[in-house]
């Protein structure tokens, strides 16, 4: 069924390559414009994840255009709140409208206890991963509301939003505290007809999670692990047989919960996890 989002525009945050690009990629499929925004720099705290460029945004905006969209982008830090406003309030002057609000950006850092974590890691980790996505709803809700058409806003936590893992716990903090947005944006906007959903998925196949820090977290008795070292690892977590997901499978629950077809679905979290959860 094409077109389930014809006409409308999304704002979307993290959208330079990963998960964000391809929600912005799958919501234009769709027929969505889009409004792409990404720090497109290095990101202190976070050595250890190859950061994105304004190459990387570049392409989205080439792949999005090519499916005949129009799109507006921005390099914007998700902690600026008014970096934030400018960007969507620029692009919807630009493209008319807001109905959509995906809540993206996001970052992995650390790898120590909680005890252990450092309050650099802990603050980087809290402004973006949390902050950034009340800023985020905060800079695009305006929007939504004057346009009186309603809206759908998706916020993407984690499974580590919903249960614990060790060595990661201010990722875990930030990413539960993501649920408690979801649902108090929820019954706040329930009344503008403007729903609120948050999306959880397990590792996906995407820079932040391939990556030598990461692979070094899941393997930390080998010196140099590989992709084939550490899938066995990340197969571990997951009901399904596989280590990983792909960007385009969160991307498809992105789009359902932004169409009409989720029309009265609000405040619910929602799994794609190859059965993590059950574990």
């Amino acid at each position: 069924m094409a077109g389930r989002v014809e006409g409308k525009v999304a704002f979307i945050t993290g959208a330079a390559r990963g998960q964000g690009r391809s929600h912005a990629v799958r919501l234009a499929e769709e027929g969505a414009d889009i409004i792409a925004v990404d720090v497109c720099k290095p990101v202190s705290g976070t050595d250890l994840i190859p950061s994105s460029t304004p190459a990387d945004l570049a392409e989205t905006v080439e792949l999005v255009k090519g499916l005949g969209r129009r799109i507006v982008t921005a390099e914007v830090d998700v902690r600026d709140f008014d970096a934030l406003k400018a960007a969507v309030d620029n692009g919807v002057e630009q493209l008319g409208r807001l109905d959509i609000i995906v809540a993206n950006a996001g970052i992995g850092n650390g790898g120590a206890t909680l005890a252990e974590t450092s309050e650099q890691d802990w603050n980087t980790m809290i402004g973006i991963n949390l902050e950034g996505v009340w800023k985020t709803v905060k800079a695009g809700v305006p929007h939504l509301i004057s346009g009186g058409n309603g809206g759908s806003i998706i916020l993407t936590s984690s499974v580590g939003g919903l249960k614990a893992y060790p060595n990661t716990g201010h990722y875990v903090a930030a990413k539960h505290g993501v649920v408690g947005l979801m649902r108090t944006f929820a019954v706040e906007l329930g009344a503008n007809s403007i729903r609120v959903n948050s999306v959880h998925p397990t590792n996906v196949n995407t820079p932040m999670f391939m990556n030598e820090g990461t692979m070094k977290m899941f393997r930390p008795d080998l010196e140099n692990p590989g992709v084939e070292d550490f899938e066995p690892v990340a197969k571990f977590m997951h009901v399904l047989p596989v280590g990983w997901v792909e960007p385009v499978d969160i991307s498809n629950a992105v789009l359902f919960l932004a169409s009409d077809e989720s029309r009265y679905i609000t405040g619910l979290p929602v799994t794609v996890d190859a059965g993590s959860m059950l574990k």
